[in-house]
């Protein structure tokens, strides 16, 4: 398929898809007229690699990650980067678990003065 039909597809744009290319994460057939020409599986993987950057992994860790992850040839080194990635992302929700809570905290507390009819106290660290 065309690089507008991946981008259709996926829901990237095509300006996404020469990205991928160069960073080494998606490969393309050239045309003799060098227009992209992408196999079936390259929707499957375009939703991998979107996946993983969703998750905060850079580009470089996907260059990585992704061979071993779309043959299944895992060895124990790959299996302990995966876990810390893992680590990482359940770290990052941890962090936005705690601020979602502080910020609920934030509104009960306002909600309270509406009620009130108390006034907020003003900023005076500016």
């Amino acid at each position: 398929m065309r690089i507008g039909e991946l981008a259709r597809r996926t829901g990237v744009t095509t300006r996404a898809l020469r990205y991928y290319e160069e960073q080494n994460l998606l490969a393309a057939e050239r045309s003799d007229s060098g227009q992209r020409h992408y196999a079936e599986a390259a929707v499957d993987r375009v939703r991998l690699i979107r996946e993983l950057y969703s998750a905060g992994l850079s580009s470089k860790t996907i260059a990585e990650l992704t061979p071993c992850v779309v043959d299944g040839k895992a060895t124990p080194e790959l299996l302990g980067r995966l876990a810390v990635e893992r680590d990482h992302i359940d770290q990052h929700i941890a962090d936005l678990t705690h601020t979602r809570d502080r910020l609920d905290s934030v509104i009960v507390g306002t909600s309270a003065n509406m009620r009130t009819g108390a006034p907020c106290r003003q900023n005076t660290a500016a």
